[in-house]
């Protein structure tokens, strides 16, 4: 049942967070704010947080949450919250901890808990529960440490492979993601990697297809999308700036050609297997690798993508046929008539 006009539900949109993806989840906030303006039985309150975990609203005056689930304001004005949306990418958003926060506040939010985003945030400990869920993803070696013996297995795994990926485990949208070829960048490289997070991934470099699914939950049905495809340029790889940028050379495509139906299948079932295995809740865009071979990876799980005017999430939900307003407005009706 929704709640009439004259009694909206407050809904607290937070984006920022002062990482390396700050500009990013402001764009995904204005995308989601656009949205959300089409249900009139909705009220939001827009706030941007800072690096040290402030709250500012769009006049710049601070606001902040506190444990009695009211929002207040400089001059001591306080109203309650229903739902929180936390549309902050990377730290503290994905990782985890905003969402573990607002579990102690008992307040109901967008998106996955703090087990399953702090898992699917790391790409270690992501590709450590594929294999363990039976999905396949691409080979790989772990670094704990910037040392000479750990750094040795990159070196092996560029002398075997010929091409690696070295990725900062615990960082997002590509950020932190370096291919390397030469043995003479490989030191620099780690350095930069290990100045990101403290555990380092080195991964194949494979000749691939690089395709895309929305998982989300609409009306109460896990919905899993035919993969789009994502075109990077020839000279260059998705990186952050292919994916952000509004002068982005890379091509998108929301659902991918010449998929049979074995691989459009074995898609379909990983990605199935990957949202309840992982328990994911309410959405993510999960990656594939199609290779030259007819081999497919699944790549990464995004518990929070992004929704700027050149993301692929909300186009295949479009595509799907689904309105997102109507998508978001009904996971809000639910889950606060669910804790009234």
């Amino acid at each position: 049942m929704n709640q009439k006009a004259s009694n909206p539900i407050h809904v607290l949109l937070i984006c920022g967070g002062g990482s390396s993806e700050h500009e990013v989840s402001l764009r995904t906030a204005d995308f989601i704010e656009r949205e959300l303006q089409k249900c009139p039985d909705l009220k939001l309150t827009r706030v941007t947080m800072s690096a040290e975990g402030q709250f500012h609203d769009g006049t710049g005056k601070l606001r902040e949450l506190r444990s009695d689930r009211l929002l207040y304001g400089s001059s001591g004005e306080a109203q309650p919250v229903d739902y929180v949306i936390p549309a902050i990418h990377g730290y503290p958003g994905e990782t985890g901890d905003l969402q573990s926060q607002l579990e102690i506040l008992g307040l109901p939010y967008y998106g996955c808990g703090p087990e399953a985003s702090k898992l699917c945030f790391n790409k270690v400990t992501t590709k450590l529960w594929l294999s363990a869920l039976g999905i396949d993803n691409t080979p790989y070696r772990f670094l704990c440490a910037n040392t000479a013996e750990e750094t040795a297995k990159a070196r092996d795994a560029l002398k075997k492979w010929g091409a690696i990926f070295i990725k900062a485990s615990n960082q997002g949208s590509s950020v932190g993601c370096y291919k390397v070829t030469e043995e003479a960048a490989l030191e620099q490289v780690l350095n930069e990697a290990f100045r990101l997070s403290s555990y380092v991934l080195v991964e194949k470099c494979l000749t691939v297809r690089e395709l895309e699914v929305a998982a989300y939950t609409y009306e109460g049905e896990l919905v899993i999308t035919p993969p789009g495809e994502v075109c990077a340029p020839a000279d260059t790889f998705y990186s952050y700036e292919e994916k952000y940028a509004e002068n982005s050379r890379a091509e998108t495509h929301v659902v991918a050609q010449g998929l049979s139906d074995a691989q459009l299948g074995w898609i379909y079932e990983a990605s199935k297997r990957a949202f309840i295995g992982l328990q994911l809740k309410d959405l993510s865009r999960i990656d594939f690798f199609l290779t030259d071979e007819g081999d497919i990876y699944l790549n990464e799980v995004n518990t929070f993508p992004g929704m700027t005017p050149i993301s692929m999430f909300p186009k295949m939900l479009q595509n799907q046929g689904h309105d997102f307003s109507a998508y978001l407005a009904e996971l809000i009706r639910t889950a606060v008539n669910q804790t009234a």
